[in-house]
């Protein structure tokens, strides 16, 4: 019963998901942060994400309606060209890393996709977007850690890459103690951006 209780809802987002090599160059510019605080709860590599629309508990049988709406979302759009650049925190204990390149064109798509899943009826918290990516956590009570490592790579910039997918992303966040998972409900590739609609 437990176990059909929990599937009765999913935690999802829809993000964008920068390509390996952009995250490995970020990942070696950090190198020296893990070994320095390892006390901090970084996030799986594999799974950083920019969070374009965070729509947080939904029952399960939601999810499948916003698939039509979000492939031909993806299909209007082209890819995007953006590179991580920078750092900062949130409340002194979010680390993350900034977003660079088309970023007109990332709000546009923040905003469309918004839409998209509120004309399928969907109520989420519609909080301004502010690209970035969340790296690691500090542990309550630790108020410098977070500063420390922004303050180490906060001139960093990466090469830029192309955003080639929208991703529909689950998550196990409040199911259990361990460290957080996403994995992807669905992806969908751009289009040219000239979708006739046909």
């Amino acid at each position: 019963m437990n176990d059909q209780t929990q599937r009765a809802t999913v935690r999802v987002f829809i993000a964008l998901a920068p390509p390996d090599h952009a995250k490995e160059e970020l990942a070696r510019e950090l190198r020296p942060a893990y070994d320095t605080h390892p006390h901090m709860r970084w996030n799986r590599i594999e799974d950083w994400h920019i969070t374009l629309a965070f729509l947080g508990e939904l029952p399960a049988e939601t999810v499948p309606l916003l698939r039509p709406p979000l492939a031909d979302l993806a299909a209007d759009h082209q890819p995007l060209c953006l590179a991580l650049r920078g750092s900062g925190t949130f409340d002194d204990r979010v680390l993350w890393s900034g977003i660079d390149g088309d970023l007109d064109e990332l709000h546009m798509l923040a905003a469309d996709v918004r839409t998209a899943v509120k004309d399928c009826g969907v109520a989420f918290e519609d909080r301004p977007l502010r690209p970035h990516l969340t790296l690691a956590r500090a542990r309550r009570g630790d108020r410098s850690s977070a500063g420390e490592i922004a303050e180490g790579f906060a001139g960093f910039t990466g090469r830029r890459w192309p955003a080639e997918r929208l991703h529909l992303v689950g998550s196990n966040v409040g199911r259990s103690r361990g460290q957080i998972h996403y994995r992807d409900v669905e992806a969908w590739p751009f289009g040219d951006g000239n979708s006739t609609g046909s």
